[in-house]
């Protein structure tokens, strides 16, 4: 970009946004004011680009021309050429010819292409490459050719007509919701739009038929009288407003119950089967030997009344709990980390989990709440630094390949950050539809794979980081992100206690990686204070 005669003026967003707020007669201070500047020009350029006016970086960039050479293929993020010269150095000084551009047709009238000269006319071929070639089909074909050839086998048919509102499209069986959000997909009068009104609808009717923390996924095409809806809510046009929208909502939700239990893919009660010859869900033939947990009754009485309630509790609990019955020494503070200067306070014998989000812990003088997410992703996020610095990425290999199902995009997208991937332990080979795993990190389960690789998936398509400083620093945000438990996860008190001493033991324990609290301080003086 040339500015002002000169050739090295290249400003980026943030001196563009720091030039806003200075013309505004403002000041420019915190890293969310310019992420929210960032997200407001983001939002602005959409618009233009919904009304056909496109916004191009114009870089300069030089190509070497070999004699006798007729044709160079450029970048593919070249999207036209706006100026040519050649430029030749003759004793030490550079010479700019121009060069004039010509059509296509011009450029086939040539007769004599391959004459010995310096040339003097340009000729562009936009040969734009091919991401679909997608032929004229029906709606269910049109999903499987872009998600894959065993999409077939999940989809499941939804149709409904009223006065008000036509329903046709598909549903995902609810084997195969995701806790991503990436295939959900709502038209009205053939507009792609969201819609968490309608979303909300969807889930819905799943209910009591996929886990809480999951998504089903939906190819759905409503079709309307357009006198009642209102596009002009949103500047990219994705969200509409409903004139009816309970209607909508309560006819969307009966038509897709209708079509689970239409083509019975509700679980159903088989008297005959035998539990006994069940496997247990959360069965893994990779975890290791471990020992086995006794129930104890420590309040059985012989001479009480049959019929009194019982509490049982773990023998590995109860010992616990008759350790704490001991006098304190100074020998039982041994096991105790000591955490530098903000830690050394901190007690983690006590935790207790609120809101299956928030770990609480106390020392002497204050109560420190922990946003478990949060403190995950800074834990994962040092170790994977670690990793690299120390070229030690922790890959435990499968004895026995893993197989899932992924469309194309999917694969397209781990199959171009292969390389990087790779160095964090996680080793696969892509196919046409499927992922084989051959390697995976050590800080993931197997049941919890394919969950993970999800939210890899949908991290590296939608939500990558614009303060990264690296590659390594930037897949180790996307990795920290993906691989983290999530808020609404059941912790026992050992899992609690590893976050709380492995947070505080990272170099930056205030802030994850994505620059939000990990925790929060309350004074007990506080907390007096409530209750004057």
């Amino acid at each position: 970009m040339a500015t002002s005669d000169s050739t090295d003026f290249e400003p980026n967003v943030a001196e563009f946004v720091e030039e806003a707020f200075e013309r505004c007669g403002l000041e420019l201070r915190t890293g969310y004011d310019l992420k929210t500047a960032k997200r407001s020009i983001n939002l602005m350029l959409a618009e233009w680009a919904n009304r056909g006016l496109n916004q191009w970086t114009v870089e300069q960039a030089t190509q070497t021309v070999t004699e006798s050479q007729n044709d160079y293929t450029l970048t593919s993020n070249v999207i036209d050429i706006l100026d040519c010269s050649i430029r030749r150095t003759t004793n030490g000084t550079e010479l700019d010819l121009q060069m004039s551009r010509v059509s296509r047709s011009e450029y086939l009238n040539i007769p004599t292409k391959s004459t010995k000269s310096r040339p003097s006319q340009f000729f562009l071929d936009k040969l734009n490459p091919e991401i679909y070639n997608l032929t004229k089909s029906t709606f269910k074909k049109r999903i499987i050719n872009l998600f894959g050839v065993k999409t077939n086998e999940k989809l499941v048919p939804v149709s409904e007509e009223t006065e008000i509102l036509k329903i046709n499209g598909f549903i995902f069986k609810p084997e195969f919701a995701k806790k991503t959000r990436g295939e959900q997909y709502f038209f009205v009068n053939n507009r792609f739009i969201k819609s968490p009104y309608l979303n909300h609808a969807i889930n819905s009717a799943f209910e009591g038929l996929i886990d809480v923390k999951h998504n089903p996924s939906y190819f759905l095409n409503l079709e309307v009288d357009a006198a009642t809806i209102d596009i002009n809510i949103h500047p990219t046009k994705t969200e509409i407003k409903f004139e009816d929208e309970h209607s909508i909502y309560a006819i969307l939700r009966a038509a897709v119950k209708h079509s689970i239990g239409q083509y019975s893919i509700s679980p159903v009660l088989d008297f005959q089967r035998d539990k006994s010859l069940d496997v247990p869900y959360n069965f893994s033939k990779n975890k290791g030997n471990s020992s086995v947990g006794i129930d104890v009754d420590t309040n059985y009485n012989p001479f009480e009344h049959p019929g009194k309630n019982k509490s049982f509790v773990k023998i590995d609990s109860f010992e616990k709990e008759m350790q704490s019955l001991e006098f304190s020494s100074d020998s039982n503070n041994l096991s105790k980390i000591d955490f530098k200067e903000l830690t050394k306070n901190i007690s983690v014998e006590s935790t207790i989990q609120i809101d299956k989000k928030y770990i609480i812990n106390k020392n002497k003088s204050s109560l420190i709440i922990v946003n478990q997410q949060r403190a995950h992703q800074r834990i994962l996020y040092e170790k994977f630094l670690q990793s690299i610095t120390l070229n030690n990425y922790g890959a435990q290999k499968l004895l026995h390949p893993i197989d899932f199902d992924f469309s194309t995009e999917e694969i397209s997208v781990l199959n171009s950050n292969k390389k990087i991937l790779n160095q964090f332990g996680l080793i696969f080979n892509c196919g046409k539809d499927q992922l084989t795993i051959t390697s995976m990190p050590a800080y993931v389960e197997v049941e919890n794979l394919k969950d993970s690789i999800d939210n890899l998936i949908f991290n590296l398509n939608h939500e990558i980081p614009d303060n990264s400083f690296s590659e390594a620093d930037l897949i180790s945000k996307i990795m920290a992100k993906s691989l983290s438990i999530k808020n609404g996860t059941i912790l026992d008190v050992k899992e609690q206690q590893y976050i709380i001493n492995a947070l505080f033991a990272c170099k930056e324990s205030l802030i994850s990686p994505f620059n939000k609290k990990t925790y929060v301080k309350i004074e007990y003086s506080q907390i007096d204070n409530m209750f004057k």
